[in-house]
């Protein structure tokens, strides 16, 4: 099977790189920097700066579409929601106008997505029946990267978007920006600790990303998050356990919204959301304990 990549070079599709390649897929990923893609991807996968660098006669089967600039990192400027918005919804649009010019098109796009779809959830337990409860930046970035992604299937291509929680890896990602701060002692809950934190393990997010490639009968809105999310303080709780340090020092609210302004709504809100297609459809998750997740990174923080 050859699959296009975009964000390839990600913590996610690093690991659905070394994923498919040991599948004994063909890979290619679009990139910015398409010089560092055998580095850090594998040295047979090849990266393109354009999309034009596939040939119209090169049968592609699958797209994955991850590409996006990360949503945390920096405060919420208008230069930077242009960015964001730019790498996610502007990129998809590029994306589909090139397979729209093509002869020959993938039989599925899985594009990517966050739980942050439905904004602050509050207690609401949310699958993926649910609408948006609280329309955010966040929240409408999704929606718009969503529905710009869905248009794929009037090209005759099958269309799957993952809602993806927070990804818990020991290489990238949310952990590694608690691991110092853990790991001193300094770490403890996010305001008053009440707020969900819809998780998903590394492993699983890979397996059920191939899951969804692969099953012909899957499209549409899928929650990426273990069944049983936690609270705030309860992950926190779990965090220090498994680094062996206290977790005790609060971050209060009004510190987070003077600091980081608008984005600490991704810090002080939360989702509880729910993978129920995913189990309707079949999948088994290997990590549904938060401590068992985290026990099983601990050792590689």
């Amino acid at each position: 099977m050859h699959i296009l990549l975009t964000g390839g070079t990600g913590l996610i599709g690093r690991h659905l790189c070394q994923l498919w390649r040991g599948q004994g897929h063909r890979l290619t990923v679009w990139s910015r920097n398409p010089e560092q893609v055998a580095k850090l991807c594998g040295s047979d996968v090849r990266g393109i700066a354009r999309l034009d660098e596939i040939a119209d006669d090169d049968t592609l089967d699958a797209v994955v579409n991850l590409a996006g600039a990360p949503i945390a990192d920096r405060h919420w400027t208008a230069a930077r929601r242009t960015l964001l918005w730019a790498s996610r919804i502007t990129l998809t649009e590029q994306l589909l106008s090139w397979l729209g010019r093509r002869e020959q098109r993938p039989a599925v796009l899985v594009s990517g997505s966050a739980v942050g779809w439905y904004g602050d959830g509050g207690e609401r337990e949310l699958t993926e029946a649910s609408p948006p409860v609280k329309e955010d930046f966040a929240s409408q970035l999704c929606i718009a990267w969503e529905e710009t992604a869905s248009r794929a299937q009037a090209l005759g291509i099958r269309v799957v978007l993952v809602r993806t929680g927070l990804v818990l890896a020991a290489d990238g990602g949310f952990l590694s920006r608690l691991r110092l701060p853990y790991k001193l002692g300094l770490g403890g809950p996010l305001g008053d600790g009440r707020q969900w934190m819809p998780w998903v393990h590394i492993d699983d997010q890979i397996a059920l990303t191939d899951f969804l490639l692969q099953h012909n009968d899957a499209s549409g809105p899928y929650n990426a998050c273990a069944p049983e999310p936690v609270r705030n303080r309860e992950f926190a709780k779990c965090l220090g356990r498994a680094l062996h340090r206290p977790a005790c020092l609060p971050v209060p609210k009004l510190l987070l919204k003077a600091g980081l302004g608008e984005l600490s709504t991704l810090l002080l809100g939360g989702q509880r959301a729910r993978p129920e297609r995913l189990l309707a459809a079949g999948f088994t998750f290997r990590f549904n304990d938060l401590q068992s997740a985290l026990d099983d990174l601990s050792s590689r923080l």
